[in-house]
């Protein structure tokens, strides 16, 4: 479309909107624009309808209205506004809603006014800042997050003065040394006064809507009066490309609108006639052909230009300019070395905190088990003021725990659905079954730890790296691998040329390109001279696996075939014959290879290992004995566990999503005929197919025929697990080739399945599956590089169940890729630990809980490998000072708990003064029972490298016990808790030097 463009704006100059079809062509466009010297805005595509939830798109609605607040205040008369077709038919803010706020360093702040200005701006206030459009208060410190900045702002005052501005990191709250002089707020969403915010709330009540929250930032939108916003197509000198004019008459959701008339009338920019546009892989070669015509070459850097090495009789021209645009007309080319830039994901921080504490969750206690979490409670103990927190146990038993001690609980998880059962203070069963379950974790430890000794004195198959055929593979994959698979290659051929035998899990979330990074390894075993077995848990995965690596290892010689149970017994015969004698090379399938004999197999790959029943697990246990193993998952193991492990098991994560891939964008509607009509035609329209989960059997005809009723053309296919497996991959083949539109089955494609035309998730009684199953389901459409969707359905929002409610929520925020890493540790919870270690211990992990089970299992593995040092003494502290996190300088008990939680779990006194600065930089200056309460877990560490195991205070008075029976007493200056806390610590670090 470059072209057109070009030969248009340079003979027209009354051009200020360009309608373009879509977001890309919208950046090319852009690009173009700049070239020319003219000053391009581009916005966003906008692909929401009336009354959506605009929570679902708010990366692209904050864009929006950052680049409309740019483009209003822009001076510049060469500016032009480039915007998606989508985007443009809506009426969009003015002017008086894109006012900003200015401040600076040393101003002045009236606090209650600025407060009340972003309540009516759209912002959330809220305890800790992670999302564009929330502020929060906190004594001195003002943190916010304007929609238009990289990164938030944290605000410091002295008084009401600015003493400091300075940005900080979502993940770790952490702000930079560097300050600004002075910073551009825009708003959340407009800026409104008192009035017109009252004006649009009660609009907000009349909004016929399914959104979960009615709230200005899910809807206020859809409420804009026509004094408050413009229409472009009336107020502008618009022109609209080729291809975006011709979406008008496809697009069903521009029909209701008012504003189509409007584009109708928006005059078409010409097709091209002397320039053209290009594209060309081979650019020097393209440009030895057109030695007559004048050549301008734009690139970033010279050094690009010089790289081609072209031929001198071309008449070049170099342009230092960072845009894409390639063009040709009769006497000049434009063309580029740059290039198209991606869309700049900002990796966030995960919204949603699974290991969290909250009021009435079950938690297990190392030493009286399971019980329930009452929050943080101030009690007076010995005349002094401490946090401790409260569990309920069996009979309205309570204990209370200093809050020091925190680390010795987590939260209760256990196998999906089933019940805590609380325990009863005092009896000491709870210990005696933790014993139980200790001996049996030591013989899971030691089986791991005799297999890892044993792999470690085994001679590995020698494998080269093959550099030039692992490049050629790499090119061959029409895609550039994200640092994070470039890091899994490295790591995985280093251990395949170690000499060592390998054992590495491969962890990545659903699509992230785990099969991509291991096809490398089993390219540079089969070039090494060796084969290769890849298995899978499925029948339709490993012929989704077998067809990836057969086309990706065309015209590489690699000889690829499967063995699966629909293989005829002779066809089964005839290749392993053929495996046995070298004439195949990879050989994929399910738990039928097992048992296999090869002549010179190296590598076995296996995916979703915790899929395999307990007697396939044996078998795969005895097969990769003597060769190299690559397990991958789309669960990533918990990071104490993966350290115990890692002397004896290499480990690597993928946690960057694909540059192409776009976030499934996720909606929780209710169940309504019309919506679902739109949703399958939207989907068919642009050639794609669906998936549609109905989770029941007995009702899945009964399902297809409502579905056919609706849109009778619908070609569906009916899946689940009564269906014979011959005829389910039979007709999988069918689905993947385009004969369905629909696949309408039970949650069957949670297993794997890459389907890249499937770019559509429909899940019926969305509320009856757990989160991560729902992820999972969720992870199967976008896959490629089209938007995905996923629609969560339910029957009625309004009889949902809270936990529900806040499932589906999450999901519905939760979209952006990667979240995986996120959910995973609840799908881990629900798969259960002991999988990860290849042993069922479903039975100990309900009694005892999943972390407490993981944390035995690590100190199992630490004490069987003489890890020593990881084990800590428990100390009995009993301090008669005022320490606590103070609750005036850190008001929310959620902050503080989790601080709490961080500051017990300190293994070095370093990791309290990184602490201790982040409180600071977060909170303002400390006072004196934080900075006590931060001393006292100091004193803690310092005690735990010692033999101590008490330390009590009477007055003045310190006595410190010893495990070998010895006592210490010591005499602090005053019996001021600065003076007691002084001698310990002045006797602690003398004691561990």
């Amino acid at each position: 479309m470059q072209a057109c463009v070009y030969e248009f704006l340079k003979n027209k100059n009354d051009c200020e909107v360009l309608i373009a079809s879509n977001d890309k062509q919208s950046q090319s466009i852009g690009d173009l624009v700049s070239f020319l010297g003219l000053k391009p805005f581009i916005l966003p595509d906008f692909r929401a309808s009336f009354g959506d939830d605009l929570r679902s798109f708010s990366e692209e609605f904050s864009l929006l209205l950052a680049t409309l607040n740019l483009y209003e205040s822009e001076q510049n008369p060469k500016k032009i506004l480039i915007s998606p077709i989508k985007t443009i038919i809506h009426d969009l803010p003015n002017a008086k809603l894109l006012k900003t706020l200015h401040l600076e360093f040393g101003q002045n702040l009236d606090l209650k006014k600025l407060k009340q200005k972003l309540l009516f701006w759209g912002y959330e206030f809220v305890d800790v800042v992670e999302e564009k459009g929330e502020v929060s208060f906190r004594g001195d410190i003002i943190d916010i997050f304007s929609p238009d900045f990289i990164n938030p702002v944290r605000i410091s005052l002295f008084d009401d003065e600015i003493e400091s501005i300075r940005e900080f990191s979502c993940e770790d709250q952490k702000s930079s040394k560097d300050e600004l002089e002075k910073i551009k707020i825009l708003p959340a969403l407009f800026s409104l006064n008192e009035d017109e915010y009252e004006q649009m709330n009660q609009k907000l009540s009349q909004i016929k809507t399914d959104s979960f929250i009615q709230d200005m930032v899910s809807l206020g939108f859809w409420t804009l009066s026509s004094a408050q916003s413009q229409n472009f197509l009336k107020i502008k000198k618009c022109y609209i490309l080729p291809d975006a004019k011709a979406l008008i008459g496809e697009l069903k959701e521009f029909e209701d609108n008012p504003n189509k008339e409007l584009l109708d009338l928006v005059p078409q920019i010409p097709e091209e006639k002397e320039y053209k546009n290009i594209i060309t892989s081979n650019i020097p070669e393209f440009l030895s052909f057109h030695k007559d015509k004048k050549i301008n070459i734009l690139a970033k850097n010279e050094a690009l230009v010089k790289a081609l090495d072209l031929d001198k009789d071309l008449k070049i021209y170099y342009k230092k300019s960072p845009f894409v645009v390639n063009i040709m007309g009769k006497n000049e080319i434009i063309i580029s070395l740059n290039k198209p830039q991606k869309k700049q994901r900002r990796r966030k921080k995960a919204s949603i905190v699974l290991d969290e504490l909250k009021i009435n969750d079950y938690i297990v206690h190392e030493s009286y088990g399971i019980g329930i979490f009452k929050g943080l409670k101030k009690t007076m103990v010995l005349g002094v003021t401490k946090d401790f927190v409260e569990i309920a146990y069996q009979g309205d038993d309570k204990l209370l725990l200093p809050v020091e001690n925190l680390d010795v609980i987590d939260r209760y998880v256990s196998e999906s659905g089933t019940l805590a059962v609380v325990d009863r203070l005092g009896r000491g069963s709870f210990l005696r079954l933790k014993q139980k379950v200790k001996a049996k974790l030591f013989e899971i430890a030691e089986q791991i730890v005799k297999m890892a000794a044993k792999r470690e004195l085994m001679e590995a198959k020698p494998i080269d790296s093959h550099e030039r055929e692992l490049n050629d593979f790499r090119l061959n994959s029409g895609f550039i691998y994200t640092k994070d698979q470039e890091k899994a290659v490295e790591d995985i051929l280093n251990d395949l040329k170690s000499g060592n035998v390998m054992d590495r899990l491969l962890s990545a979330d659903v699509g992230f390109g785990k099969t991509e990074v291991a096809m490398n390894a089993i390219l540079a075993c089969v070039k090494s001279g060796y084969q290769a077995l890849f298995l899978a848990p499925t029948t339709l995965l490993s012929s989704q696996h077998f067809k990836s690596l057969k086309i990706r290892f065309d015209g590489f010689d690699i000889r690829v075939n499967k063995i699966d149970r629909f293989v005829s017994s002779k066809d089964k015969k005839s290749i392993f014959s053929l495996f046995e004698d070298g004439k195949i090379d990879v050989l994929v399938g399910t738990h039928a290879l097992l048992g296999i004999k090869a002549k010179n197999l190296a590598l076995l790959v296996i995916d979703e290992e915790h899929k395999f029943g307990v007697k396939q697990k044996e078998k795969l246990k005895q097969l990769s004995e003597n060769m190299h193993l690559l397990s991958m998952s789309a669960t990533p193991i918990p990071r104490s566990l993966n350290m115990a492990l890692s002397s004896i098991k290499g480990y690597s994560q993928i946690l960057t999503p694909p540059s192409e891939r776009e976030d499934v964008r996720t909606f929780v509607k209710e169940y309504d005929e019309s919506l679902l009509k739109e949703i399958i035609m939207r989907e068919l329209r642009r050639g794609g197919q669906i998936f549609y989960v109905h989770n029941r059997i007995a009702s899945i005809e009964q399902k297809a025929k409502e579905l056919r009723q609706i849109y009778p053309k619908l070609r569906i296919l009916v899946l689940h697990s009564k269906v014979s497996p011959a005829i389910s991959e039979k007709e999988m083949i069918n689905f993947e080739s385009g004969e369905y539109d629909m696949l309408l089955s039970t949650s069957i494609i949670e297993s794997g399945i890459h389907l890249p035309n499937v770019n559509t998730m429909i899940v019926d009684n969305s509320d009856r599956f757990g989160m991560a199953d729902l992820h999972q389901l969720r992870g199967r459409v976008g896959r490629g590089s089209r938007q995905g969707y996923c629609y969560l359905l339910v029957d009625d929002k309004q009889v949902l169940s809270d936990s529900a409610k806040k499932r589906l929520i999450a999901l519905e925020a939760n979209s952006f890729l990667g979240s995986g890493s996120v959910l995973a540790y609840h799908d881990l919870e629900i798969r259960g630990g002991g999988n990860l270690v290849g042993e069922a211990q479903s039975g100990h992990i309900k009694n005892i809980g999943y972390s407490l089970y993981l944390k035995m299992l690590e100190d199992a593995i630490n004490t069987l490998l003489n890890n020593k040092s990881v084990k800590r003494n428990d100390i009995d502290l009993k301090l008669s000072v005022n320490a606590y996190l103070s609750d005036i300088l850190i008001a929310e008990d959620r902050v503080r708990l989790e601080l709490y939680r961080r500051l017990s779990k300190c293994e070095n006194v370093n990791e309290v003064y990184e602490i201790e600065g982040e409180i600071e930089d977060r909170f303002g200056k400390l006072d004196s029972h934080t900075l006590g309460f931060l001393q006292v877990i100091i004193i803690k560490i310092l005690a735990q490298k010692t033999n101590t195991i008490s330390i009590t205070n009477y007055g003045q008075n310190i006595s410190i016990s010893s495990g070998d029976g010895k006592k210490i007493t010591l005499k602090s200056k005053s019996k001021d808790d600065d003076d007691i806390l002084a001698t310990l610590l002045e006797y602690f670090r003398k004691e561990v030097k």
